[in-house]
């Protein structure tokens, strides 16, 4: 499915809207007072729910941009509630929050729709950098798990998915493992940002992915592009 990044809310002129899915009020309350001002007033938390049951209704009544979802709610839980997001509106962009590093949790949290996955600290400032990086159009991960994802042992039938894919298809592919904006591949295909936004839709439906972070993996492992492998930009390194 194809995903909103940062260029939507300056075609918009206004706020990228956030809505946060998470059962701690303390961490939610400080959430709501430092994005806004750490953003430069660009980030701004509309709703928010600790009852992981209502996130798709919170998100559809805000049409909200951003969700941050807690993958240790209570039942139905995190991941539940990012699927029923991501099927409300396809186009909000989901980041998955954890207290651990787990490699499963935050894969299974990809798969259900998210973006990226985020390690959950007692300081929301430390949030702040790795999700104004997200409404950019990026995917971010820890990168000890990224590694992970890039080394995994590639499955049976990987390496002939870029022979059944045309010269642009590839070519649309590279650009998503390179990490690069909506915009960027916008200007680099000479199309506009609604046809760029469908033909990535199109290609993560021919790998049989959902997300980004899932294609840059895959062109890694199959060794597609002259680096041989995604950039994503890892939460624990960045990149210029």
């Amino acid at each position: 499915m194809s995903e909103i990044d940062g260029a939507l809310a300056a075609e918009r002129g206004g706020p990228v809207d956030v809505v946060v899915v998470d059962d701690h009020p303390l961490f939610t309350r400080g959430l709501g007072l430092l994005l806004p001002g750490l953003s430069g007033g660009r980030v701004r938390v509309v709703g928010t729910t600790d009852d992981a049951s209502a996130a798709a209704a919170l998100v559809r009544r805000h049409h909200a941009d951003v969700a941050i979802v807690d993958l240790h709610m209570p039942p139905p839980g995190g991941t539940r509630a990012i699927a029923a997001i991501r099927r409300a509106d396809p186009m909000v962009r989901v980041v998955a929050l954890s207290g651990l590093a787990e490699a499963d949790a935050a894969i299974e949290a990809l798969r259900a729709g998210a973006a990226g996955f985020l390690p959950k600290t007692a300081d929301p400032e430390s949030l702040v950098r790795p999700l104004l990086a997200v409404l950019d159009g990026w995917s971010v991960l820890p990168e000890a798990l990224l590694r992970q994802l890039l080394e995994e042992a590639t499955p049976t039938g990987e390496q002939g998915i870029a022979d059944q894919l045309t010269a642009d298809e590839r070519r649309l592919w590279r650009l998503i493992a390179d990490g690069t904006s909506t915009v960027d591949i916008a200007t680099t295909l000479h199309v506009s940002e609604r046809t760029t936004k469908r033909l990535v839709a199109h290609l993560l439906r021919r790998l049989d992915v959902t997300t980004r972070v899932e294609a840059a993996a895959l062109a890694g492992r199959v060794g597609l592009g002259k680096d041989s492998g995604a950039r994503a930009r890892p939460a624990g390194g960045w990149a210029g």
